[in-house]
């Protein structure tokens, strides 16, 4: 079964490869779908745009789409970035752009208040079904940057049940512990559920 990712981050969807890998679909990117340009992300939650997304791509290409939202929610800027974590220095911005806005904002904010809350909220649409699935992550803002894997915020977002930010961590290490990859694996059960295991199913 195909299924589109609606994102053009290769990021994003390199997790959400890794954390339906086990799943009998094949996921295609927007890149083969040139026709599908950026997609504007106006709603007011983070589940609204990923709906949106996932809506719009499935549209288009008559195929299930899976497409997600994320936000960086900081408590000491009252919930700030949120939905517009992506784009948070600017429209045009890229990871460093945004990392470097969130610790400059940050600079004068003691330790014990620089807690914040990574969210994902993932969305499934086809003809006859939309399904949508959420995972969290408490952590706190570094002063600095920290590693060199991953993306977007998370040489800034420590964890501390682990002791290191997403960014020093391995992928298979962050993977069982991020907002995307707990997201995914509650869409991932809803999708087996819905599709009742026959046209998707388990890996041996």
């Amino acid at each position: 079964m195909k299924i589109v990712v609606a994102t053009h981050n290769k990021d994003k969807f390199k997790e959400l490869h890794y954390g339906l890998s086990s799943l009998d679909i094949e996921l295609i990117s927007l890149y083969e779908f040139p026709e599908i340009k950026e997609i504007i992300e106006d709603g007011e939650t983070l589940k609204d745009n990923a709906l949106i997304k996932a809506r719009t791509v499935h549209k288009i290409t008559s195929l299930p789409s899976i497409s997600d939202d994320t936000g960086l929610e900081v408590d000491a800027l009252n919930g700030a970035p949120g939905v517009f974590t992506a784009r948070y220095a600017g429209e045009n911005c890229n990871y460093l752009d945004n990392v470097n806005k969130m610790l400059e904002e940050m600079k004068d904010i003691p330790k014990n208040k620089r807690g914040a809350t990574f969210k994902t909220v993932m969305a499934y649409v086809d003809d006859n079904m939309e399904l949508t699935s959420e995972g969290i992550v408490q952590g706190t803002i570094t002063r600095t940057k920290k590693g060199v894997a991953g993306f977007g915020y998370d040489p800034i977002f420590y964890v501390p049940d682990l002791g290191k930010t997403f960014a020093e961590m391995k992928i298979e290490e962050k993977n069982l512990v991020s907002h995307r990859s707990r997201a995914i694996k509650a869409l991932k059960a809803d999708l087996a559920t819905y599709f009742n295991t026959s046209n998707i199913k388990e890996n041996a």
